[in-house]
């Protein structure tokens, strides 16, 4: 094996992207503190053809130099909207017919492990506050709420990470599904 140089990557440009038909989920990032973790959400926003990214609340926005450290220039491929109040675009998305997914530890919750998608549905991953999760308000007007198994001594993950898992996950079972 040989690792492949950059140019053979055949990586599209910024315009071709814009016009690449998008997997039909969206990001929605509510009080998330860390801006080098919105960058690496825009990253993996990016790398999986998300419809859009959502930033509420607190979360910080382009342009912004520690968001473009991780992001490495998906702020200008990756379609997104600021919204204070998150609720609002929950509201907005469940009108257009998004099923809404809370990623976050509650009572009943769904395991990813057993979390079934719907081929001709699309999603609204929500990810919160990297101390507080997902305000309650917006856990009680989702459609799911998904948790990711975890069977270490800590009880969550960085939410850069929960959103490649979550992602790549939701894409996995799409892919198989179509």
């Amino acid at each position: 094996m040989r690792k492949l140089q950059n140019d053979e990557l055949h990586r599209a440009t910024v315009d071709e992207f814009k016009v690449k038909k998008k997997n039909p989920y969206v990001l929605l990032l509510d009080n998330v503190r860390s801006l080098h973790n919105v960058g690496s959400a825009f990253r993996t926003a990016d790398a999986f053809l998300a419809e859009k990214m959502y930033l509420c609340g607190i979360t910080g926005t382009p342009p912004n130099r520690e968001i473009a450290k991780t992001a490495l220039g998906a702020t200008e491929s990756v379609e997104w909207e600021y919204e204070k109040e998150a609720s609002e675009v929950i509201a907005k998305l469940k009108q257009q017919g998004y099923i809404l997914v809370a990623v976050e530890q509650v009572e009943n919750s769904t395991q990813l492990f057993d979390f079934e998608i719907d081929a001709e549905q699309k999603y609204c991953f929500i990810f919160g506050n990297e101390i507080f999760g997902v305000q309650q308000e917006l856990v009680a007007k989702a459609d799911v709420c998904l948790e990711i198994p975890q069977f270490g001594t800590k009880h969550s993950l960085n939410i850069a990470v929960s959103i490649g898992v979550i992602v790549w996950d939701y894409l996995s079972k799409l892919q198989k599904l179509t």
